[in-house]
């Protein structure tokens, strides 16, 4: 069973509301570290995960969890709490061991909550890229690295916006700074409507530019900072 699930009440509103209606929205007290999880082999065959799904890290990705986790140690320097939060994907959740072992963190202590789960994909779940395109031509903004079309029986931004949105209002009361481990395109939704860009009349929501695999950021003040970027020590 998950830690802290989500009511059924809660689960209907946030899967309901559309971002912007709750107002005035809440915002989180503290720093907010935020990283995807590392790299799949899911992602290494270009195969659409969703969240049913529950697949393994690949070598890289288990090195991309211990670089996160030796440079967010060396940011913090001594050791400084921080309350877990991750989504429930197993992929997530392995990431988070790593990057908590480093900091000296209780992975038992990570709250799992859906809301920070990725993109439904819907039909297309465990199908890869190649076959979906085949079929129905483009589905990627090739610009922006987002889906250009709605998944079949899935969700759009605006939906993963109003439940991270619906995620901060109900853990505003929490002082202190987290850490979240999450998604590709969920994290860069969280950081766009932390940081409070505009919407992105193309998505509906505010979305923020997208980070190589294996990088951290730090959110605080309305500003975001780089705590590791993929790739940069090469």
């Amino acid at each position: 069973m998950e830690k802290n699930p989500i009511s059924r009440k809660a689960a209907e509103r946030w899967t309901n509301q559309k971002i912007g209606e709750k107002s005035p929205a809440m915002s989180i007290q503290g720093r907010i570290f935020i990283a995807r999880h590392g790299e799949t082999v899911f992602n290494v065959a270009r195969r659409m995960q969703g969240n049913a799904v529950d697949t393994p890290l690949t070598r890289l990705g288990f090195a991309q969890a211990d670089t996160m986790g030796s440079a967010l140690a060396n940011f913090l320097g001594t050791h400084q709490a921080l309350h877990l939060f991750s989504s429930p994907a197993g992929r997530a959740l392995q990431t988070m061991a790593i990057v908590a072992e480093h900091i000296g963190a209780n992975w038992h202590d990570t709250v799992h909550d859906k809301r920070l789960e990725e993109i439904n994909v819907g039909s297309w779940e465990k199908r890869y890229y190649a076959d979906v395109m085949a079929e129905q031509g483009d589905i990627l903004d090739m610009g922006s690295g987002l889906f250009s079309v709605r998944p079949p029986g899935g969700e759009w931004y605006d939906e993963i916006a109003a439940r991270l949105q619906n995620w901060i209002d109900e853990t505003a009361h929490i002082r202190g700074d987290r850490l979240v481990i999450m998604h590709g395109i969920s994290a860069r939704v969280l950081r766009g409507v932390l940081l409070g860009l505009e919407t992105d009349p193309r998505w509906g929501a505010p979305i923020a530019p997208n980070l190589p695999q294996g990088s951290m950021v730090m959110i605080g003040g309305g500003e975001e900072k780089i705590i590791h970027l993929a790739g940069a020590e090469e």
